[in-house]
């Protein structure tokens, strides 16, 4: 398969610490195709979220390059990559970060009127309703439970459209009920927009739902194998 949607070429990643420089990745080439489900796994520690932090320009690589939909994200500066970002791709951490002086439905919607779309709070809604919200769209975080956050979160990230979806444990602070509700809105959502997903995830069962499977270890690829997504 050509034209990958993210592609990594010997990418590096070092950063300094207390302790002195710390190389987190090392020489990580890396193809993710249109359309795929990719779960990242590996022990603590082994890299996954900093590898998917570099696809999604969050951090930058020190060595290498990182293509994205054609666009080499190494050579952007911050604000060319928060455009690109805010153009392209859709972001859900294992923290909510929900803005707290917003509304459920002003959060999902921000993105949305940043981009200028004219209909953002229909749109907004509509991504509240995917996710069985539409009830809270007038609450604010700190009035919703830890699920009903990270559902808000979803619908925040799926709401502009986004050709990627990236995901950092996103069920990591919930317990397994919500999680499994997350897991199964996340694919949904991806389902519904025909979305990239890029998931990293410490759950066995989770990763059994991806296409294919990278293992992480010590700063490199350890496997990297398709799985058979579950139904």
């Amino acid at each position: 398969m050509s034209d990958p949607v993210i592609s990594l070429k010997d990418v590096s990643l070092s950063l300094d610490g207390n302790a002195g420089r710390v190389d987190i990745l090392h020489g990580i080439t890396l193809d993710v195709q249109r359309g795929q489900t990719l779960g990242l796994v590996g022990p603590s520690g082994s890299g996954k979220s900093s590898l998917l932090m570099l696809m999604g320009g969050l951090e930058r690589a020190t060595g290498g390059t990182v293509t994205v939909l054609g666009q080499e994200l190494t050579g952007m500066n911050e604000d060319a990559l928060a455009r690109f970002r805010r153009g392209h791709m859709g972001v859900v951490f294992q923290s909510f970060h929900l803005i707290p002086t917003l509304t459920a439905l002003e959060n999902v919607a921000t993105p949305l009127e940043l981009a200028g779309v004219p209909d953002a709070m229909d749109r907004a809604m509509d991504e509240l309703r995917a996710v069985g919200l539409e009830g809270r769209a007038g609450h604010y975080p700190s009035q919703m439970s830890g699920g009903e956050q990270q559902r808000v979160a979803l619908a925040r990230a799926a709401a502009p459209r986004p050709e990627i979806l990236l995901a950092d444990e996103p069920t990591g602070n919930l317990d397994g009920a919500n999680g499994a509700a997350i897991m199964d809105m996340l694919f949904g959502l991806r389902d519904r927009h025909g979305a990239t997903l890029v998931l990293v995830t410490h759950a066995p069962d989770l990763a059994a739902r991806c296409d294919r499977v990278v293992h992480l270890r010590d700063g490199r690829v350890d496997t990297d194998a398709q799985a058979e997504a579950a139904q």
